[in-house]
């Protein structure tokens, strides 16, 4: 998930999906334990798509 396409997003869009983006994170971590990923860029990519969303929530909460 890009930037702008979270900026078009609403601050309560962008608090939903930082909470279903962590428990979906979390949830593939587990996974990964149990049985290896076969795709372990996708953690990282998912970390940088909640530090993005954590960004664009602080600049807004700053802002008003």
């Amino acid at each position: 998930m890009q930037i702008s396409e979270i900026k078009e997003l609403t601050t309560e869009e962008i608090r939903e999906r930082i909470e279903a983006e962590q428990a979906s994170y979390q949830q593939k971590r587990i996974d990964h334990y149990v049985s290896p990923s076969e795709n372990p860029a996708a953690f990282k990519e998912q970390r940088r798509t909640i530090a993005r969303l954590k960004t664009v929530l602080a600049e807004r909460e700053t802002n008003n």
